[in-house]
C-alpha cells in the first residue's frame, strides 16, 4: 500500500499553516485548525491527528471520550504559550480555546474501511473500477455553512458527528481533504455526472456564493473527474507538485483561497496502481502545458515567489 500527505498554507508570506495532515499505514487524516474563532488553531489540529487512536472510532460517545482524554495536557501547554503573550490573548484563550474539524479513516482488512468526520472536512473513496466516487456525509451547499467544531474547551454536538464504512475491493483509492479541496473535488465529480446531481447543483448555485462561482467556472472548464482527481493525487506525492497545482487551480477560479490538506491511501493492486499513475502523469502534463504562466517573473510578480 502506498500512502502520502500534503498540507500547505495560502501562499501569502508569514502566513502560518492552520491545517494537519496524517497519512501512514492503515490511516489518513485531516484537520482544519478554524482561525476564525479562538487561538492556537494550528497547534489544535496537529494535536489531534497526533492523539488519533489506532481503531476507529466508532460512534459520537467514543469521539467526546477520546477528546474528553486528551484535552487537558494541551490546554496546560497552550495555557503557558498564552500568559507569554500578554493578558488579552490569555483571556482569548480562557474564554474560547482552540477549535478544529477533523476527518478521519482506518483500513480495518483488506476489505472494510471506516470513517469518520466532525465539520466539513470530507473522506472520499474512489473505484477506478466503476468510476464511482463515494464521500462521508456532505451537499456542495453546505461548504456555504459554518462548520461543525471540535473546541478545546467547548462541549462537542452530536449532529456534528457523522461515521460510516467503505466496502473494499481492491480497486480503490481512499482520501481526505480539507473543506477548500474538498468542495473543489466534489464540485468536479459531481458536474461530470450531472444527471444525478442536478438537484445539488443547482442549489449550490442559486446560493450566491464565492462556491456558487467556483462551480460556475468549472461548468465551462468541463473536465473529465477521473482525469483530474489522478492529477490531483499524483500531485499529493511531491510537496512542490502540489503546491503547483493549489496556485494554479485558485489562479483557474476552481479553488477557493485557503489552505489545503489531503491525505490518501492507495489500496490499488500494484499493477493497476501502475497502470492509473502512468495516464495521471500522461494528463499531468498535457494540462501543466495548457495552465502553466509564461515564465518565472510572472509567477512572481503574481505574489507565488513564497511557494516557489
Amino acid at each position: 500500500m502506498k500512502y502520502y500527505s500534503q498540507s500547505i498554507s495560502k501562499r501569502e508570506s508569514r502566513v502560518i499553516n492552520e491545517d494537519a495532515a496524517l497519512a501512514k499505514k492503515g490511516m489518513a487524516a485531516v484537520s482544519d485548525g478554524a482561525g476564525g474563532g479562538g487561538v492556537f488553531a494550528e497547534l489544535w489540529s496537529k494535536y489531534l491527528l497526533k492523539q488519533l487512536p489506532v481503531s476507529a472510532l466508532q460512534d459520537f460517545q467514543q469521539l467526546d471520550a477520546w477528546v474528553d482524554g486528551i484535552w487537558e495536557p494541551y490546554y496546560k501547554d497552550c495555557e503557558e504559550k498564552a500568559k507569554q503573550q500578554g493578558a488579552l490573548f490569555l483571556n482569548k484563550f480562557y474564554d474560547e480555546g482552540s477549535f478544529a474539524t477533523l476527518a478521519a479513516v482506518w483500513l480495518q482488512d483488506s476489505k472494510t474501511a471506516e470513517w469518520i468526520t466532525y465539520g466539513d472536512s470530507v473522506v472520499f473513496c474512489y473505484d477506478f473500477h466503476n468510476h464511482e466516487l463515494k464521500y462521508s456525509n456532505i451537499r456542495l451547499s453546505s461548504f456555504d455553512d459554518a462548520p461543525y467544531l471540535i473546541g478545546s474547551n467547548a462541549a462537542l454536538k452530536a449532529e456534528g458527528f457523522h461515521a460510516g464504512q467503505f466496502q473494499l475491493t481492491g480497486e480503490e483509492v481512499i482520501f481526505v481533504a480539507t473543506d477548500a479541496l474538498s468542495h473543489y473535488i466534489l464540485m468536479r465529480y459531481e458536474l461530470c455526472h450531472r444527471e444525478n446531481y442536478e438537484d445539488e447543483i443547482d442549489e449550490a448555485i442559486a446560493a450566491r456564493t464565492k462556491n456558487s462561482n467556483f462551480i460556475k467556472v468549472a461548468e465551462e472548464e468541463a473536465e473529465d473527474f477521473e482525469k483530474s482527481l489522478t492529477r490531483l493525487l499524483d500531485a499529493a506525492r511531491e510537496q512542490k507538485s502540489f503546491i503547483w497545482l493549489m496556485s494554479s487551480l485558485e489562479e483557474s477560479g476552481l479553488l477557493a483561497h485557503d489552505d489545503y490538506s489531503l491525505a490518501m491511501l492507495d489500496c490499488r493492486q500494484t499493477k493497476k496502481r501502475e497502470k492509473t499513475h502512468s495516464h495521471a502523469e500522461h494528463h499531468a502534463l498535457a494540462w501543466r502545458k495548457m495552465h502553466q504562466p509564461r515564465n518565472l517573473k510572472m509567477l512572481q510578480k503574481k505574489k507565488y515567489k513564497k511557494w516557489l
